[in-house]
């Protein structure tokens, strides 16, 4: 299912970011990087619905803080890898409840 869905969805530009005092374009490299690592680490079976849920979670996860200014896009890479892991282990749903019940 992983072929009906597009990375280029949910990649940022510089407008999508926010504010980050001037360091915009490398927290948009950063987590643009580390969502192409994670597209790919992605099982081929995986459903849009979890695709929606796991990659804005990694951003809701990161963008609080200073760790996309600190960390380095290794270091990133492997937490959002171990992060997506984690929740597909816990078993993100692979539709929306509301949409079953329709």
């Amino acid at each position: 299912m992983k072929d009906a869905i597009s990375i280029h969805d949910y990649l940022f530009d510089m407008a999508d970011i926010g504010d980050w005092e001037g360091e915009e374009e490398l927290v948009t490299d950063k987590i643009n990087a580390v969502y192409h690592a994670v597209w790919s680490a992605l099982p081929e079976n995986i459903t849009p619905y979890q695709v929606e849920q796991l990659l804005p979670a990694i951003w809701n996860e990161l963008r609080g803080g200073t760790v996309l200014l600190e960390a380095d896009e290794d270091e990133l890479i492997d937490w959002a890898l171990a992060y997506v892991r984690q929740q597909l282990e816990e078993g993100v749903p692979e539709t929306d409840a509301a949409d079953e019940e329709e």
